[in-house]
């Protein structure tokens, strides 16, 4: 039923792009802290970069365990699962690392994906893993289409406002590891 393959080859990447959501698994080195499971689906933020390499479009959230997670040891898991049509799963396994707004690579990366407002980072994931298995357990389920929520948030906060609430909300993950724990635009820098 499961099948592995040697890299993300062109009838995974039109699954891929097919898909409006998809989900994200990363996990702490301690045995005592949270698994985390994100999901992951504005549409223009995500993309197959080559057979080795899928990234997205980071959009400021409530938190960031994603990103501390990466920080901390890089470990990824990306899911897609077909909702419609034949059934299907894939996962993308490897290792993961954040490109923040602020660095250097931003903007060759970002070019890849519509602008948002309240981008905060690319998340790129070198991948290292691929496979794709029956999907028969995953419900039919009909798309209505996307909340209209987010953007007009983060426009309204701003630049400056947007920099404010990563600060206050995106600093440490749950348990306390380093996120998005430096943004320049509260030194005035950026």
């Amino acid at each position: 039923m499961g099948k592995v393959h040697g890299a993300i080859d062109e009838r995974i990447a039109k699954f891929i792009n097919r898909q409006v959501v998809f989900f994200v698994a990363t996990a702490p080195l301690s045995a005592d802290a949270h698994v985390n499971v994100s999901p992951r689906g504005l549409p223009g933020t995500f993309a197959v970069l080559d057979e080795k390499t899928f990234a997205w479009l980071d959009v400021t959230g409530s938190g960031s365990e994603t990103i501390a997670h990466l920080r901390e040891n890089g470990r990824i898991t990306v899911m897609f699962c077909a909702f419609d049509g034949p059934p299907n799963i894939v996962r993308l396994h490897g290792k993961g690392r954040v490109v923040s707004r602020y660095d250097p690579d931003f903007d060759s990366f970002a070019a890849h994906f519509e602008d948002k407002p309240g981008t905060r980072a690319v998340i790129v994931v070198d991948v290292t893993r691929v496979s794709d298995s029956c999907g028969w357990g995953v419900p039919l389920m009909t798309f209505e289409g996307h909340r209209e929520l987010l953007g007009p948030y983060f426009s309204r906060k701003g630049a400056q406002g947007s920099a404010e609430y990563r600060v206050a909300k995106n600093r440490v993950s749950i348990d306390g590891l380093a996120a998005y724990d430096f943004d320049p635009m509260e030194t005035g820098k950026a």
